[in-house]
């Protein structure tokens, strides 16, 4: 479980994450949605310790994650950031390794060739492994991402916004990876999502912030109405029935 506990965060007088107390239970995928400048981003990184947070705890398994040691951490905790660039050419195996690095410190073993390979297997790279990245469609280039955070085999897994760039196609056959990540491989899945019919599709449990505050914790039924998500984003809109799950139509 992940438990977030009156975390706040302040940029320039601004309350960006506004006291944000919450359980993420083990398993399943977790969506945290809500409009632009909401926090979304910037409670990922904090329970990533990619952001320090001003007050407040956060605790996976247990583990203080403020407190916990890098590598024993980076052992239960991975994360894929919004901005996954990279300024160096590389192959998609050589990117994949990367996520071996908690386990290998940069020498890998037998074990951990075996990881690359099932991360690879899984999202169905190898036919692209020696190929570099800038060779590779967005599609493919995010599959090879979210590899690497495969291959470093952690419990639990988040990912900030990454749909980003990707088309409708793309999307979701993204959305359905994750799903099929939580599954098939037991991982708790935490993904930071602006398609609100996607998240309410593939998850299990979905976050809505607004102006830094939660302001819902609660299944995808429980949200998907049109008084909830008109007041979230603050626009006009409807949620209907399609093929039997609530879908937001924007007009």
């Amino acid at each position: 479980m992940i438990r977030i506990s009156g975390v706040t965060k302040t940029y320039d007088s601004e309350k960006v994450v506004d006291d944000v107390s919450v359980d993420i239970p083990a398993g399943g995928v977790t969506s945290v949605i809500g409009p632009n400048g909401a926090g979304k981003s910037t409670l990922l990184g904090i329970v990533s310790r990619l952001i320090q947070s001003d007050g407040g705890s956060v605790s996976v398994d247990g583990h203080d994650v403020s407190t916990t040691p890098s590598k024993k951490l980076s052992r239960i905790l991975s994360v894929l950031r919004q901005d996954n660039r990279v300024a160096v050419r590389l192959t998609v195996r050589e990117l994949v390794a990367f996520g071996r690095f908690p386990h290998s410190a940069g020498r890998l073993t037998r074990e951990d060739e075996e990881a690359i390979d099932r991360a690879m297997a899984y999202l169905e790279l190898e036919e692209f492994s020696e190929r570099n990245l800038d060779e590779l469609s967005g599609g493919q280039r995010q599959r090879a991402f979210v590899a690497m955070v495969l291959a470093q085999e952690t419990d639990y897994i988040l990912l900030d916004e990454p749909l980003n760039n990707l088309d409708i196609k793309h999307s979701l056959a993204m959305m359905k990876l994750l799903r099929r990540t939580a599954e098939d491989l037991g991982r708790t899945v935490v993904v930071v999502i602006h398609d609100i019919n996607f998240a309410a599709a593939y998850s299990d449990r979905i976050l809505a912030m607004k102006d830094g505050r939660l302001v819902h914790s609660c299944t995808p039924a429980e949200l998907m109405t049109t008084e909830n998500l008109a007041s979230l984003y603050d626009v006009d809109l409807t949620v209907t029935e399609v093929a039997g799950r609530p879908v937001a139509v924007y007009f």
